[in-house]
């Protein structure tokens, strides 16, 4: 396992080992020693799985408390997976980064708690699965809309599929950072 520090700090590309042979291939998608061991030192209690078409942007939502952290990973398809800081007293408060996630690599995204999360489906459609800190919780979900131009994200995908809560979603200089 290869594990990538990113920016803004906190993100992490872990890219895992693996063994293939003429029957397929095996690798560990999570090893809470080897994470811990790398500054990935967090208990996840939820998995969560979605199956998305081409042109999809999940976008960007987060738990406003206690947070949670995720570890993403795209096992069908190919996604551009988005984080941006929402961290009020971050350095990189409002900054993003964008990394490629697909199931040939295998790599995988973890974002910490303080992160907003989304992504853009490239292929024809895409299973992501990602774990998270923190149980799902309607109360305090939240989201930020998806082409703030404050953000400026590159997504790359026009015109893209949208639920009604992402078109709806405030401005991040709408939101009230604590």
């Amino acid at each position: 396992m290869q594990i990538e520090e990113l920016f803004p700090a906190g993100l992490k590309r872990i890219t895992p080992k693996i063994f293939s042979d003429e029957r397929g291939f095996f690798l560990e998608s999570f090893q809470a020693r080897l994470y811990e061991q790398s500054g990935i030192a967090v208990s996840f209690v939820q998995d969560n799985l979605a199956f998305s078409k081409r042109g999809t942007i999940r976008a960007l939502h987060y738990q406003s408390s206690p947070g949670q952290a995720k570890l993403v990973s795209c096992l069908q398809g190919k996604i551009w997976d988005v984080a941006v800081d929402i961290r009020p007293r971050s350095p990189t408060f409002g900054k993003w980064c964008g990394v490629t996630l697909d199931d040939l690599s295998l790599c995988q995204l973890f974002i910490p708690v303080g992160f907003a999360h989304g992504y853009a489906v490239l292929s024809e459609t895409a299973l992501v699965q990602y774990k998270v800190s923190a149980f799902y919780d309607p109360k305090t979900e939240s989201s930020i809309r998806w082409n703030d131009p404050d953000l400026a994200i590159d997504w790359p995908i026009d015109q893209p599929l949208l639920s009604i809560r992402d078109t709806k979603s405030p401005f991040f200089r709408e939101v009230l950072w604590e």
